[in-house]
C-alpha cells in the first residue's frame, strides 16, 4: 500500500463540509425570522428565506447523492464558490457592506486554504473581493425599525471592504503556509509508518521462522531416528542404501537450518537478543554495509565506558542504519564512527570524508525537514529531498536523542552527533 498518495490529494472531507453547512443555514434561518417577526424591521425577507431554502436543496444533495467521502479539488471549489455567492446574495438584501456579519463571507476562502489546491483559493479571493467591492455600492437598507435610520459615512462604508480584503489576504496566505507543510509532513509520516511496518513484519516473520523451527524439531529429529534404524537393517541393500544416506544427510542438513532459526541459547545471534547496547547495534548495522561496500568502516569505542543495554527498538535500528547509509552513500573512502559515554550521556558521532552537508541548509537550520531543496547543483543528485534524513532524525528523536548536523573540521565531510541522556536511555 502507498500511504504517500492520499497526502498529495486536495480534498474536503464531506461529512464535515455537509454539518458546517447545516450550522450556517440554522444561524442564517434564526437570524431572519428574529429580525422579522421578534424585532419587525422590514427587508425583504422571503427572498433571502428563499435563497436559504435552495442552499438546503444543494446540501441535502451533496450529502445523498454524492458517494464519495473525500470531495475532490473541483467539487470543492463549485460548492464554496456556491457559498460565497449565496453569502453575497444575502447580504445584498440586508445592508450590504454594513451587515455586522458580512466578515462571514471570507470562511469559504479560508477553508479553501487549508484544504485545497493554492489556484482554488486564488478563485474564491477574487471573487470574495469583487463582491466586497459591489456591496459597497449596490445593497438595499440594514434592516432598522422605522423611526430610526442606519447611516454610515463614506469613508467608513470603504473602509470596511478594504480592512476585509487586508484580513482575507493574511488569513489565506498564512492557512495555504500552513495547510502546505501539514500535508508535506504528513506525506514524510506516513513514509515512516510504511517503512515501520515492513520493519515490523520481517521482525514477525522471523519471531514465526523461529517458532516453526522449534515445533518442526520433533518431528525431524523423529524422522532422522527412524532413517538410522532403516539404516542398520537395510544397510546392505545397494539398491536403497544411497537413498537412506541422502535422507540422513538432508535430515541433518535440515537440522542445522532449524537450528539457526531458533533462538536456541546455544546459537550465537546477538541481533536477535532483545538487551543490546548502542555499540552492538552500530556494530551490527556497520557489518551488514561491509558486506556491500569496498569502503573503510572504523569504530572507536575506547570512550564508551558506560555501556546501557536497552531492549530491541527497530526505530533507533532504522535511525542509526539510515544515517551510517548516508555516511557510505557519501564517503569517500571511509566512514569513522564515536562512540562516547559517561555517567551522564551516551553520544554516537557518524562522520565521513564526502562532500558534507549542503552549506545552505545548515547556514538556514533545514536538515532534517522533509522535501526540502539544496542550491549545491554539483551534487543535487545525490541530496534528493530530505526524506531519510527526516525519518532518521523524527525515529531517533522519539527515542528521547538529540540530534545535530554539522560538517566536520578534521575531513570537511557530514558530522552527525546522536546524544542520549542516559536516564533517558533506560527508558527505551
Amino acid at each position: 500500500m502507498e500511504f504517500t498518495k492520499a497526502s498529495n490529494l486536495y480534498s474536503l472531507n464531506k461529512n464535515t463540509y455537509v454539518n458546517l453547512r447545516w450550522i450556517a443555514y440554522i444561524g442564517q434561518i434564526t437570524a431572519i425570522l428574529i429580525v422579522q417577526f421578534y424585532l419587525k424591521y422590514e427587508f425583504k425577507y422571503f427572498f433571502c428565506i428563499s435563497i436559504i431554502f435552495f442552499s438546503i436543496l444543494s446540501n441535502l444533495y451533496l450529502q445523498f447523492k454524492i458517494k464519495d467521502n473525500q470531495l475532490k479539488n473541483f467539487t470543492s471549489t463549485i460548492y464554496l464558490v456556491f457559498d460565497i455567492l449565496q453569502l453575497a446574495i444575502l447580504f445584498f438584501f440586508t445592508g450590504g457592506i454594513t451587515n455586522p456579519f458580512v466578515f462571514l463571507i471570507i470562511i469559504p476562502a479560508v477553508f479553501s486554504s487549508q484544504y485545497l489546491h493554492f489556484l482554488s483559493s486564488v478563485i474564491l479571493v477574487f471573487i470574495i473581493t469583487v463582491s466586497l467591492i459591489f456591496l459597497s455600492f449596490y445593497s438595499h437598507e440594514l434592516p432598522h425599525p422605522g423611526e430610526l435610520h442606519f447611516h454610515a459615512p463614506d469613508y467608513y462604508l470603504y473602509a470596511i471592504p478594504i480592512s476585509i480584503v487586508i484580513g482575507l489576504f493574511f488569513l489565506v496566505y498564512f492557512g495555504f503556509k500552513f495547510g502546505e507543510e501539514s500535508r508535506i509532513r504528513k506525506k514524510a509520516y506516513d513514509k515512516i509508518q510504511e517503512l515501520m511496518g515492513r520493519e515490523s513484519e520481517l521482525l514477525s516473520l522471523g519471531a514465526q521462522a523461529a517458532a516453526s523451527a522449534h515445533s518442526l524439531g520433533t518431528p525431524l529429529s523423529t524422522i532422522l531416528l527412524t532413517v538410522k534404524e532403516l539404516q542398520k537393517e537395510f544397510g546392505n541393500n545397494q539398491k536403497i542404501s544411497k537413498d537412506l544416506d541422502l535422507l540422513v544427510s538432508q535430515s541433518l542438513r535440515c537440522r542445522e537450518i532449524l537450528k539457526k532459526l531458533s533462538l536456541n541459547p546455544s546459537v550465537e545471534d546477538d541481533f536477535l537478543n532483545t538487551n543490546l547496547s548502542l555499540n552492538d547495534y552500530t556494530s551490527q548495522i556497520v557489518r551488514s554495509y561491509e558486506e556491500i561496500s569496498k569502503k573503510k568502516f572504523i569504530i572507536y569505542s575506547e570512550n564508551y565506558k558506560n555501556p546501557i543495554n536497552i531492549n530491541k527498538s527497530i526505530e533507533i535500528i532504522y535511525g542509526l542504519r539510515n544515517f551510517i547509509g548516508n555516511a557510505n552513500k557519501f564517503s569517500k573512502k571511509k566512514i569513522e564512527i564515536f562512540l562516547n559515554s559517561d555517567e551522564k550521556i551516551t553520544n554516537i558521532i557518524i562522520r565521513d570524508d564526502g562532500p558534507g552537508f549542503p552549506r545552505d541548509l545548515i547556514d538556514k537550520h533545514r536538515l532534517g525537514e522533509p522535501y526540502i531543496r539544496s542550491a549545491d547543483q554539483e551534487n543535487i543528485s545525490k541530496y534528493g529531498l530530505g526524506l531519510g534524513t527526516f525519518i532518521g532524525k523524527t525515529l531517533l528523536e522519539k527515542n528521547f536523542a538529540n540530534i545535530n548536523f554539522n560538517n566536520s573540521e578534521d575531513t570537511g565531510g557530514a558530522e552527525v552527533s546522536i546524544e542520549w541522556k542516559n536516564k533517558d536511555l533506560k527508558l527505551i
